[in-house]
């Protein structure tokens, strides 16, 4: 019965918590608007309470409110904190409306002046008007409903009941605080002065929060930003000292339980409709064989993006440095272009970039949507639970991500028993890219894409006669020659020229050809010399192009506007994008 105790300290502690913040001025303000007397702040506290208690158990214990979208009870509860808020700033609005209305009129209107006149029926609805939309990050509130209700329904109930008699207690006593004060004060001594109508503004305010959606953004700020006393640290330290006698999961002493994971973090899907499986000796493999066990960083790349390729030296060292600690990279190759959903192509790529670790070729994107992904590339740490406790969109913040991964780590080894001694707390530096320089987007060639072409039909496929430009505008493509234009590349038919004007450090091609094509590059006129790229020849300034691929043209330690022009000296090139660094 030891959760019966912390339940209790939990609601208690709720007032102080982040969750509550946002919403405890209602509270507050409503028990000391207009009649201010200890039997009023009881009477919302009290409809606060036993409406969050029934609107659980409706919602976590039924199904009949399980389909109900949270945007409703927004809509209702700040809905009726609007309607209170505009009957206290402005008490003759609803004399103004038409008769058409006159019953609902007249329910508002009984409505609006009992609260005003502080009768106990307004009062019992700001209260009840809180109980859909109050949110608490209380971890013994999870932990009652996640784990003990369902396996024990009235020892749930107790506890619940518990910790909503500590959260009336707790809000009644900062009401009765707060009535002291403003009567100490006499500022509330006119009913109708400046007081009363700057309580009407707070209620519209937070009503316009709720039925915004903000509050849960506004929480979310208040426990980043605001240095506020974090409470479930104490409530983490109560249920591993209660976690034996009331049933809940036993976790290490700093992590949260699986229970708590659950409101915070989504479950990580199963890898789905999977086309193959590389370096992995020809083995299927699955999240759910890893859970309990691991620590899994899914990456979604493709290996001809710049910026997934850029990323793979961190995830190198990542798998080398954590492999022996419980780590388990899978790198989920999701193709852009055609040629990417090739098996070769991927293996060649990986033999490349020297990638060690599990990659599995999702060519119909079946994984990708079960992840609900949107770009390349895309981690998701999934912990020991497997629960996505980390992600990261892009490149950048490879410290951060680390971190996470240590504090993963960390928690499996608490888990399972093992040291953590040789658990690195360093991160990998490694050299990056100034992606500040870079002011050119990615310039795709093919009809589904190519608005940036400059001196031809955007949006059409087939073949177009494209006359050398005479002006150029900045990041915009000009070709010139015959070019069949299909839905993912161009193909030039025979000698063809491409300009460009570039920002950035580098300039890279996604190109393909199915029998090799020379290209000489020219940048400013010039030829390349110093700034060749890694598969430019820096005598010739030519490259060949066969291969699908990623090819590094130009490479500059200093970032410049500069014009490209790259003579194509056969028919046959498949130019996909330009891509910068």
């Amino acid at each position: 019965m030891a959760l019966l105790l912390i339940a209790f300290v939990a609601g208690l502690l709720t007032v102080l918590a982040p969750c509550t913040l946002p919403l405890l001025p209602v509270i507050v303000g409503g028990s000391i608007s207009g009649r201010s007397t200890p039997f009023r702040a009881l009477t919302i506290a009290l409809s606060l309470g036993l409406s969050i208690f029934i609107f659980t158990l409706l919602l976590k214990v039924s199904t009949f409110l399980i389909n109900v979208p949270q945007e409703f009870w927004n809509v209702i509860s700040g809905g009726l904190l609007f309607i209170f808020g505009a009957v206290t700033l402005f008490p003759g609005l609803w004399e103004r409306f038409t008769p058409a209305n006159t019953l609902s009129l007249g329910a508002n209107r009984l409505l609006g002046r009992g609260y005003m006149q502080g009768g106990i029926f307004g009062d019992i609805i700001v209260g009840a008007a809180l109980g859909p939309v109050f949110s608490s990050c209380s971890p013994t509130y999870f932990i009652v409903l996640a784990t003990v209700l369902p396996v024990h329904p009235a020892e749930g109930i107790l506890y619940l009941l518990a910790y909503c008699v500590g959260l009336v207690l707790s809000f009644l006593l900062v009401s009765v605080i707060g009535q002291r004060i403003v009567l100490a004060l006499g500022i509330a001594a006119d009913p109708t002065g400046w007081f009363k109508r700057a309580i009407g503004g707070l209620f519209i305010i937070i009503g316009l929060i709720i039925l915004s959606g903000w509050s849960t953004q506004l929480e979310a700020d208040i426990l980043s930003h605001a240095g506020i006393f974090d409470v479930t640290q104490i409530e983490q330290q109560l249920l591993l000292a209660g976690s034996s006698s009331s049933g809940a999961t036993s976790t290490p002493m700093g992590f949260l339980t699986p229970a708590q994971k659950a409101t915070l973090y989504p479950k990580a899907p199963e890898l789905a409709g999977i086309d193959g499986y590389l370096n992995t000796d020809g083995m299927p493999i699955t999240l759910s064989q890893y859970r309990g066990k691991d620590v899994v960083l899914v990456d979604f790349w493709t290996y001809s993006c710049i910026n997934c390729l850029r990323t793979i030296p961190y995830l190198n060292a990542w798998y080398q440095k954590y492999k022996n600690e419980g780590l388990v990279i899978i790198g989920v190759e999701t193709p852009e272009f055609a040629f990417e959903h090739l098996t070769s192509n991927v293996e060649n790529a990986i033999a490349q970039l020297g990638i060690q670790y599990p990659v599995v070729q999702d060519n119909e994107y079946a994984t990708w949507s079960a992840f609900g992904n949107e770009y390349w590339p895309n981690e998701y740490l999934i912990d020991i639970d497997g629960y996505i406790v980390h992600q990261q969109s892009g490149e950048g913040n490879y410290a951060e991500t680390e971190q996470a991964i240590q504090t993963a780590l960390a928690e499996r080894a608490a888990r399972l028993g093992t040291t953590t001694q040789n658990l690195a707390t360093s991160t990998v530096n490694l050299p990056q890219d100034d992606l500040n320089a870079i002011q050119s987007p990615e310039t795709y060639f093919g009809s589904n894409r190519n608005e940036f072409l400059g001196n031809g039909a955007q949006g059409v496929s087939g073949v177009q006669e494209f006359s050398t430009a005479q002006s150029i505008e900045p990041n915009t493509l000009y070709l010139g020659g015959s070019w069949n234009i299909t839905p993912e590349y161009a193909q030039n038919e025979g000698a063809a020229t491409i300009t460009y004007e570039y920002d950035a450090h580098n300039l890279y091609i996604v190109a393909a050809a199915s029998s090799p094509v020379t290209i000489k590059i020219l940048r400013d006129g010039k030829p390349l010399g110093q700034y060749s790229g890694s598969d430019v020849n820096p005598t010739t300034s030519t490259a060949v192009i066969e291969a699908d691929r990623l090819y590094r043209l130009i490479e500059d330690p200093t970032p410049g506007i500069h014009t490209v022009e790259i003579q194509v000296m056969q028919p046959g090139l498949q130019a996909y994008t330009f891509t910068f660094g």
